[in-house]
């Protein structure tokens, strides 16, 4: 129970209802083997399918792929990379990362408001991992979170939990996440589009078409990043 909360405040339990109601979804998902359907496997074996989907419904498709993203992201369940990957196989480079983005937003938004509601107090009994990130927060919440965004240190999930407990404004933490996915989504949206456009036109050059060789470049790039900032950290002074 949050510190502070009377044990017969019945109100302030109720605020822990829709984060606890995430949970519990999420754990249900994972047990009942959702995740079987966010892998490459899966989304190979379902293609044609998912493309004459999106061709039949046009925008709707869109709309309905930003919402099970944004389920997905609140349920904490893994797979971000894999459905990023579809958005840019269904829609192309850009419109599936700006989906994939807005997406990832409302979810880890509505993980936010929910954990904010019910879990106040919870961060000074949390241990050393989530007061670290609180001293960089109370630092510059904005640029710290960018940061968190740009450079997955941490698990997405944590990084969606975290400000909330901390006391970060709903508006830095929506900003600070819309802009610090946008490398990520534009990289695996890519590969995605790259992917789809090799199905279509198979040949043996494929890795060096710049649709598949630009995005694993970007990908190569993307995981040196936590190497390059930790590296930084070590140089800068105490």
């Amino acid at each position: 129970m949050p510190e502070g909360v009377p044990i017969g405040d019945g109100s302030r339990l109720w605020r822990v209802v829709p984060f606890a109601l995430l949970v519990a979804a999420g754990i249900a998902f994972l047990l009942s083997g959702g995740n079987h359907y966010l892998t490459f496997t899966a989304l190979a074996d379902n293609r044609d399918w998912l493309s004459g989907l999106v061709q039949r419904w046009g925008i709707l498709a869109a709309l309905l792929y930003v919402a099970l993203y944004a389920v997905l992201i609140a349920l904490s369940i893994p797979g971000g990379a894999v459905l990023t990957i579809a958005g840019g196989f269904l829609f192309g480079t850009w419109v599936g990362a700006l989906c994939a983005m807005l997406g990832a937003t409302a979810g880890a938004t509505g993980v936010f408001l929910a954990a904010r509601a019910g879990l106040g107090g919870f961060a000074q009994r949390a241990g050393p991992l989530v007061g670290k990130l609180e001293a960089g927060f109370r630092a510059d919440a904005f640029n710290y979170m960018l940061v968190l965004r740009l450079v997955p240190i941490f698990p997405f999930w944590l990084v969606n939990l975290v400000p909330a407990l901390l006391g970060i404004r709903l508006g830095t933490y929506v900003f600070a996440t819309f802009l610090g996915i946008i490398p990520g989504s534009v990289v695996y949206a890519g590969i995605g589009n790259g992917l789809g456009s090799a199905v279509e036109q198979p040949d043996s050059r494929l890795l060096l078409r710049p649709s598949i060789f630009l995005p694993i470049v970007g990908l190569a790039m993307l995981a040196l990043v936590p190497v390059a900032y930790k590296y930084w950290r070590g140089k800068r002074p105490a």
